[in-house]
């Protein structure tokens, strides 16, 4: 008797298992040189602005009329400035207040501009039409006029600044937001989501937004970089950080 062989299964395909967006974000970024050198730089000022003020080898207030314009030595690594003061310390502790306004007034850009370019570039039509323009409008004024203007009818305070500053970047934030949601709603994703009848924030915000997170986390770091320059812009002209207050 001859023994019949048992029909053969299929072969089963390795299941592979997918990122999710964020994790597809985050992987690329701790491969990236760049990013990770970038990051290096934050932390070490990161770090100057929480613990500065107790390895300074002078307080940043102190003057010594004696001793003013040294140039670098061993005793003063920077300098000293028209008041005596060690610009090494003043530096250090400096960051603190630079690195709590720019940072803040960034994340509040992002977190704007992030939600209107989600908007306007979901329902296009009319509503973009009639945004567009506004925020064109709004960005051909410098940055630093508008928050000459804001803080003069409102004073000089951090939250004003980082208010004015978050709110003059939102704009440039939202224009990227909108570019990307335009290329991302024509994909079949959001069709489906849509034939699942998904409300509008939930194909908005779960859906587009894990997508277009790249172009917004490049446009936040450049806002960063520029926020830090307005704050520096408005202290030296007298609107932003109050002397004797180091920055």
């Amino acid at each position: 008797m001859s023994s019949t062989d048992s029909p053969s299964l299929p072969a089963v395909p390795d299941i592979v298992a997918r990122r999710s967006p964020w994790g597809e974000v985050l992987h690329s970024l701790v491969r990236s040189p760049t990013f990770l050198t970038g990051l290096g730089i934050l932390l070490f000022w990161v770090i100057c602005a929480l613990f500065g003020e107790h390895f300074v080898p002078y307080d940043p207030l102190d003057a010594d009329i004696i001793n003013t314009l040294a140039p670098p030595s061993a005793e003063h690594w920077f300098g000293t400035d028209q008041l005596g003061r060690d610009v090494f310390s003043r530096v250090i502790v400096g960051s603190r207040d630079i690195l709590t306004v720019a940072p803040l007034a960034t994340i509040l850009a992002t977190i704007a501009g992030t939600a209107l370019g989600l908007v306007i570039g979901y329902f296009r039509g009319i509503v973009d039409d009639i945004v567009s323009r506004v925020l064109e409008a709004f960005m051909a004024i410098p940055v630093v006029i508008i928050a000459l203007l804001a803080i003069v009818a409102l004073g000089t305070s951090k939250i004003t600044v980082i208010v004015v500053i978050g709110l003059s970047f939102a704009p440039i934030i939202a224009r990227t937001v909108r570019s990307a949601v335009l290329a991302e709603r024509e994909l079949d994703y959001v069709a489906a989501a849509k034939l699942r009848h998904e409300g509008a924030l939930h194909t908005m915000f779960v859906e587009i937004l894990p997508n277009v997170i790249p172009p917004i986390l490049v446009e936040t770091t450049v806002r960063l970089g520029y926020a830090i320059f307005a704050v520096a812009t408005l202290s030296f002209m007298g609107f932003g950080i109050q002397p004797p207050s180091p920055d």
